[in-house]
């Protein structure tokens, strides 16, 4: 199958997704959300131009929905996507605003920059928010990188995790697509999570990978403990296209099951707008 980024995934739209599709039908007592005592949220990167439009309002549509979390990017990391139009809101007011709606924010994405050369004032506004999770969304290293450069990368992000963990507060590192290129017959991905320390680093696994034929569950699995939450999303290989969680090839009682070997404690739905209505209805009937 074609290799994806993680834009070009994100972007792709459920064209063709009957809106009248019908949910599979699951056993009451198969893997009930809570009976495993976890809840459902949503990443605000694909939702980002309703965010700017009308945030408080924004927040009471997706609680609305049953989710129950946001994970936020940073305003100031984030700068020339849009998100610095949230830059001018106190963190402490954006916490009042996500609470009232009846979210709570507990995670956010930062980028590299952040964590190398503004740590202090990333830790500070994380705190100020009432985050307990500084998640990188990716190195971003230019095409043509090895992964001697990824390596490199991954013990710089050991060197920002110790501060942070010593702030109290716990690092993760996001994968997208490229992270599962082979390089000379090397996985970047599991470069990363060789040279990363689970000590000072958690993962976050975005299932959106299972376009390219990576399972989530096989690596929580492999490395047991080693993640702190995951990025939910579907895909149909008939479609070529995502689709609302529960409509495509994801096993998700084999997915959470696994999730609970790998250390996962937060589950965010992350695809095009159009879904989370129906993945949401998925998430909270089960």
């Amino acid at each position: 199958m074609k290799n994806l980024n993680r834009r070009r995934f994100i972007g792709t739209t459920a064209v063709g997704i009957a809106s009248t599709a019908l949910l599979p039908l699951i056993p009451k007592n198969l893997f009930a959300a809570e009976k495993l005592n976890i809840s459902f949220g949503f990443q605000s990167w694909t939702i980002r131009q309703k965010l700017f439009e009308d945030f408080a309002g924004t927040m009471k549509k997706m609680a609305a929905m049953g989710y129950s979390e946001i994970e936020m990017c940073s305003p100031k990391g984030y700068t020339g996507t849009g998100f610095e139009a949230l830059a001018d809101i106190k963190p402490g007011d954006m916490k009042k605003i996500i609470e009232d709606s009846g979210l709570i924010c507990r995670s956010s994405h930062y980028n590299f920059g952040e964590l190398k050369d503004n740590l202090e004032e990333t830790i500070e506004w994380t705190k100020k928010m009432g985050i307990s999770q500084i998640v990188l969304s990716s190195f971003w290293l230019p095409s043509g990188a090895t992964v001697s450069d990824y390596r490199k990368a991954a013990t710089e992000l050991n060197a920002a995790g110790e501060t942070i963990k010593k702030a109290g507060l716990i690092t993760g590192f996001h994968n997208h697509h490229m992270e599962f290129e082979t390089i000379d017959g090397e996985l970047i991905y599991d470069a990363i999570l060789e040279e990363l320390d689970p000590d000072l680093v958690k993962m976050q696994f975005q299932v959106a990978v299972i376009s390219i034929g990576y399972k989530a569950a096989d690596y929580f699995r492999k490395h047991p403990g080693r993640f702190i939450s995951a990025h939910l999303a579907d895909w149909s290989n008939e479609k070529e296209t995502q689709v609302p969680i529960g409509q495509g090839v994801v096993d998700w009682e084999d997915f959470f099951e696994a999730a609970k070997t790998g250390g996962v404690k937060n589950f965010f739905v992350e695809m095009d707008p159009a879904t989370f209505g129906e993945s949401a209805k998925f998430l909270k009937s089960l």
